[in-house]
C-alpha cells in the first residue's frame, strides 16, 4: 500500500461500514438521507436482538422513540437488530446488518482493542 492511502473498510454491507476509526450508517438522517459517522471512542456498547415481527421489522426508517433506524428497503429479509449504546445520543442509533455475525464479531474485536 503506498503511503496515504486509505486501508480498506473491515465491514461493508453497503448500509454499513465498520472500520478501525468509526461506524458509518448510511442513509441515516431524514429527509436528507445523510450518512451518520459514530466514532468508535463514542460506542460504549450495543445490544442485539432479533427483529420484532411487526414493529422494527417493517419500519423502513425512523424511530421507536427508543432507538434510530437509517433507510433499509430490505429490512424485512432481515432477522438482526444490533441497538447502539452512543454517548449523548438519543434516540439510540440502531441497525440491521446484512451478515450479523461478522458484524457484532468485528464490533467486539474492535471495541475491545481501543
Amino acid at each position: 500500500m503506498s503511503a496515504g492511502a486509505v486501508s480498506s473498510p473491515f465491514y461493508d454491507d453497503g448500509l454499513i461500514q465498520l472500520d478501525r476509526e468509526a461506524l458509518t450508517l448510511r442513509r441515516y438522517h431524514f429527509p436528507s438521507g445523510t450518512s451518520k459517522i459514530i466514532p468508535l471512542r463514542d460506542i460504549r456498547g450495543y445490544h442485539v436482538s432479533p427483529l420484532g415481527l411487526f414493529m422494527s421489522r417493517f419500519r423502513l426508517w425512523g424511530t421507536d422513540l427508543r432507538c434510530w433506524l437509517p433507510l433499509d428497503v430490505n429490512r424485512p429479509r432481515k432477522s438482526t437488530l444490533v441497538t447502539l449504546d452512543v454517548r449523548g445520543a438519543f434516540p439510540r442509533p440502531a441497525c440491521t446488518p446484512e451478515h450479523p455475525n461478522a458484524f457484532v464479531d468485528l464490533l467486539d474485536e474492535l471495541l475491545a482493542g481501543r
